[in-house]
């Protein structure tokens, strides 16, 4: 009986090996960075070598409000965000400016926690005329909202970093 109990032991051992040795993953190469989509002007005229670009579906109203260019701001954030998610705040911001958001209106947050990991979301924001377009990207997707411009003339309340490039 016990040769017969140890012979089940070994057949339910090496069935369970056999089933397990597919769980095992085999190191992947490293990800290879996307390249970015190219930019497209303000005017919906792609740069060379553009041509597979999705322009923003709506234009830039420079004297409008943060509500008059909303419509704008989701276009240009979804043609980046939708195609390269973990974008960091200095790729954000130059594809808004390439798509004519004024620099000096913006702000971003940092791409690092206080402790060096990298930041699960970046919040960035644009003002418009007085009021803010504020943008989200990171682990949950492109989001953006209206809001008003804050007491201290900001958009974004905390910690940001220098736009100095």
């Amino acid at each position: 009986m016990r040769a017969g109990r140890a012979a089940a032991i070994v057949v339910v051992v090496a069935g369970l090996s056999i089933a397990l040795a597919g769980c095992v993953q085999s190191p992947s190469p490293a990800p290879t960075p996307l390249p970015l989509p190219p930019v497209a002007t303000p005017t919906g005229t792609p740069t060379p070598g553009a041509t597979n670009t999705p322009s923003p579906s709506a234009e830039l109203d420079p004297s409008g409000s943060a509500a008059d260019n909303l419509g704008y701001f989701n276009s240009v954030g979804h043609a980046l965000l939708d195609h390269h998610p973990n974008a960091q705040g200095k790729t954000i911001v130059d594809w808004y400016v390439a798509h004519g958001f004024d620099k000096k209106a913006m702000e971003v947050t940092p791409d690092k926690t206080s402790i060096g990991l990298e930041a699960w979301n970046i919040e960035f924001s644009v003002n418009m005329n007085g009021s803010c377009l504020i943008g989200q990207a990171g682990n949950v997707g492109f989001q953006s909202t209206v809001q008003p411009l804050l007491a201290t003339g900001k958009c974004l309340i905390g910690t940001t970093r220098p736009i100095d490039w």
